[in-house]
């Protein structure tokens, strides 16, 4: 189970009570609703987590106000066991939810007025995806200003190149450009080679791509090429080959033939005609026998059992001859073949999201901005606001001094003050409260790196502005508890929720696992939940090509013993043969339930659409057992969870009595009626 399931119990995205509710509550949110051991529950504490997970959430089913109470009164029970085991004083746990408060900090951390001009601009450009290519010319985000015009100067030039009539990009691209994919790599120990994509980087839409690059490409008419974009890579130039409206996430279904790295003409041509009788076979049934088709001849043998479904996927997460074919289909339809760089793929288009009305994607935005660069706007405007408001004074003389005092030790790394520099000295303070050169000393310490574009004074004074930003923001930072009473529930909530996850594991779940003694007699007791259905014991023989057939039939004509066909195929070097053998239950393999079950029936099913011929032998036939503890391991261990939990929540509660206040929980039930 996963801490994310908990933690959506408890959480939520909003706090801002109707006016209505709260004045219906107030008259009796301090009244102890019940206690839990020796801890009193107000109404409030109550009412907060309900409205939150019952009337503001999207859960599909309402609980009623009793339902909750007992989910409510098991939770934090568990919560109070888990600080009664000391498990919120554990360094993990204080790392953990360190993390999740950063994160949980985020929102309030920003200017909604930039926020929310990112996220008008970021919805535009999630209803389009761009495909494009570019050009890299390199160039360091500190280099020096002669350094960075002679890259810009480089790009202009390949920019006239590259408008001149009958101009090729992806052939300047593999000249000039200095991205390493649109030349590609050659093989090594480690990997495959890898071909070059000539500055195509294929589909992308928001998000995708740095902030700057994204901002230069959807700036870009289709067809044309920009002026040179500067990221934190270089400079880009780049040519927007395509605009089409957003598909969103895809879910498409493929069968593909896996083509070797080295095959020849031949083999691809093979491979080819394959493709083309698949879809022939396909179009003549109009598709219906595709989940057929996909078990009978994808590679990807990690689809067969979702017929041939891939995970979900967006434009810049797969190759783009694969997106231009999702977008020629509407959905339902397959495709012709097409050739990428691993083979040939038919695909079906199950079915694409497109993009939501704004404020259905108002939410993803917002936190995928949160995350992103373009978020730095935000922040800058925020750290306005915090200096203000926390009063930041700067002491410009202290300052000046000390950046006067670094030498250039610190272009190398190894920056130690001078004797002479006063330690003491206060370069800016927040509502009074000091930040020392002593501090800013030990931050360069920790955050110098060496350089070769700037001088002494003006990496200090790099340092020194995030050094500054830094100290003003985590002042703010910490201070949020006592700002946002919101932000302090919220982070509370994560914490019970992270303690509940730790406890449940070291409880139930890993208990579970290692309990092997208690596992099996769980398993003993329930054995006849956990059955085979009827089976089959079966030899399946794959011939893939035809003049290897006879052989293979001779050979079990012979009344060879079947556990050693495979060991005489390979004596007899009879190649394109392979042998399998197993259980079989109905569905598990479509060769087996197109044979009669019955002991010694010999079935020869030869493909439509190659050389290939599956041969099954039923060896044996097995009506319904109970699987063993082995065979049905991850039910039965899941099922064990379940007792278990229910032993433990039952100990809780005769730790931690429940007393409820009748009268007052009466009161509570009218206020949702």
């Amino acid at each position: 189970m996963k801490r994310t399931s908990f933690l959506k119990m408890f959480v939520l995205a909003s706090f801002i009570m109707p006016a209505f509710f709260a004045n219906a509550q107030s008259k009796i949110d301090k009244q102890v609703l019940m206690t839990i051991g020796d801890q009193d529950i107000t109404v409030k504490e109550f009412c907060d987590v309900y409205y939150k997970n019952n009337l503001k959430s999207d859960v599909i089913e309402k609980k009623s106000v009793d339902e909750y109470l007992d989910l409510f009164t098991t939770f934090r029970m568990k919560v109070m066991e888990a600080e009664r085991l000391q498990l919120d004083t554990s360094a993990k746990f204080q790392k953990e939810l360190a993390g999740y408060r950063k994160q949980l900090a985020k929102p309030f951390m920003s200017s909604d007025d930039i926020t929310e001009d990112l996220v008008q601009e970021a919805y535009q450009r999630k209803l389009k995806d761009i495909r494009a290519s570019h050009i890299l010319i390199r160039c360091d985000k500190n280099a020096l200003p002669s350094d960075t015009l002679k890259a810009y100067n480089k790009a202009m030039e390949i920019r006239k190149k590259a408008l001149a009539k009958n101009a090729d990009f992806a052939a300047l691209a593999d000249q000039y450009s200095e991205d390493p994919s649109a030349k590609g790599m050659k093989a090594t120990d480690q990997n495959p080679a890898r071909p070059g994509n000539h500055g195509d980087l294929g589909y992308f839409s928001v998000f995708d791509m740095v902030y700057p690059f994204e901002t230069g490409a959807y700036n870009t008419k289709e067809g044309e090429i920009s002026m040179p974009v500067r990221s934190d890579f270089g400079y880009h130039l780049i040519k927007v080959t395509s605009v089409s409206d957003a598909l969103g996430s895809i879910q498409a279904a493929h069968i593909f033939l896996q083509l070797p790295a080295d095959a020849s003409e031949e083999d691809e041509a093979a491979m080819r005609m394959k493709a083309d009788n698949i879809y022939k076979e396909l179009m003549a049934k109009d598709g219906k026998n595709w989940n057929e088709m996909v078990k009978q001849y994808t590679d990807d043998k990690g689809t067969v059992a979702r017929n041939g479904a891939l995970s979900t996927f967006s434009v810049s997460r797969i190759v783009p001859e694969f997106i231009e074919a999702c977008k020629s289909l509407e959905k339902g339809q397959i495709a012709k073949p097409i050739r990428t760089m691993y083979g040939y793929h038919i695909i079906k288009l199950l079915d694409y999201s497109g993009v939501g009305t704004l404020e259905q994607e108002r939410k993803g935005l917002t936190e995928r901005i949160e995350k992103d660069m373009r978020s730095k706007k935000s922040e800058e405007v925020v750290l306005k606001q915090v200096k203000s408001e926390y009063h930041f004074k700067q002491n410009d003389k202290n300052l000046e001094t000390f950046i006067a005092s670094v030498d250039s030790t610190i272009l190398s790394a190894n920056y130690e003050p001078a004797a002479n520099v006063n330690m003491g000295a206060t370069l800016f303070s927040l509502d009074g409260n000091p930040t020392k050169v002593s501090d800013f000393v030990t931050y360069i310490k920790d955050n110098m790196s060496p350089q070769r574009y700037v001088t002494p004074a003006t990496y200090a004074y790099q340092l020194y502005e995030n050094f500054s930003n830094e100290v003003a923001m985590n002042y703010a930072d910490a201070h949020l508890e006592d700002k946002y009473p919101d932000f302090k529930a919220l982070v509370q909530e994560y914490r019970d929720g992270i303690l509940l996850f730790d406890l449940m594991d070291r409880e139930v779940w890993d208990k579970a696992v290692k309990d092997t003694v208690g596992l099996q007699e769980f398993h003993e007791r329930n054995a006849s939940k956990y059955m085979w259905g009827e089976r089959v014991y079966a030899t399946i023989v794959t011939v893939t090509r035809q003049e290897s057939l006879p052989k293979v039939q001779a050979l079990l004509n012979s009344g060879i013993e079947l556990d050693s066909l495979k060991n005489a195929i390979r004596n007899d070097s009879i190649g394109y043969a392979f042998v399998r053998k197993g259980y079989y239950q109905r569905g598990d393999n479509q060769y087996v339930d197109q044979t009669e079950w019955k002991v010694g029936v010999r079935n020869e099913i030869a493909s439509t659409v190659d050389q290939s011929t599956n041969i099954v032998i039923i060896r044996e036939l097995r009506d319904p057992e109970p699987k063993t503890l082995k065979e049905a391991r991850g039910l039965v261990t899941s099922d064990y969870q379940v007792e278990l939990e229910q032993q433990w929540v039952q100990s809780l509660k005769e730790r931690y009595p429940v007393k409820i206040n009748e009268k007052v929980l009466e009161k509570v039930r009218k206020m949702y009626q």
